[in-house]
């Protein structure tokens, strides 16, 4: 797990300092708020490397394929996320969708997933359930196109392109 010092800035680009951003979620010291502020806290997981994190967000029935040591051997440069949409997923909701677009290299090459993701809330946190990847295609100004939505398996390779399956990469 990499880390970084309380006052940097946090890694999904608010500028706030990580501290009073994401990590305060990280370190347990508060519960992400929102649908919305739980997939940003996590995206930010996926760039520190804070496996323990993914898996305490991550919904019950889902955790017995995740690794969460795999995600500390990850060797993805995350380097942006764009939120699309929220639905629902407020302080007063039970369910929310964050559709999102993390844009990532690995061996040199730019890619980004698109994800528009499933989040309930439960005995008052938050927690990812599931996502379904949009196939896109980038325009000017970073908009993007959705083509259809296809439901990726745990057991399916990772459309990230790790080339791991789905359950032991973003899942």
């Amino acid at each position: 797990m990499h880390t970084l010092p309380l006052d940097a800035p946090c890694p999904f680009g608010t500028g706030e300092p990580y501290a009073s951003c994401c990590g305060k979620y990280h370190s347990g010291r508060a519960s992400a708020e929102t649908a919305e502020k739980l997939m940003r806290s996590r995206y930010c997981a996926f760039v520190l490397r804070d496996g323990g994190y993914l898996l305490s967000t991550l919904a019950e029935e889902n955790r017995s394929g995740f690794n969460a040591d795999t995600v500390s051997q990850d060797s993805t440069n995350w380097t942006g996320l764009e939120i699309i949409e929220s639905v629902a997923g407020g302080i007063l909701d039970q369910t929310g969708i964050v559709e999102f677009i993390a844009h990532f290299e690995e061996n040199g090459t730019k890619h980004q997933l698109h994800e528009r993701s499933n989040f309930e809330r439960r005995d008052g946190k938050w927690f990812y359930v599931d996502g379904v990847f949009q196939d896109a295609q980038s325009h000017a100004g970073s908009a993007v196109a959705s083509s259809g939505a296809n439901k990726t398996g745990r057991n399916d390779p990772c459309p990230c392109g790790s080339g791991k399956k789905f359950k032991k990469c973003c899942g």
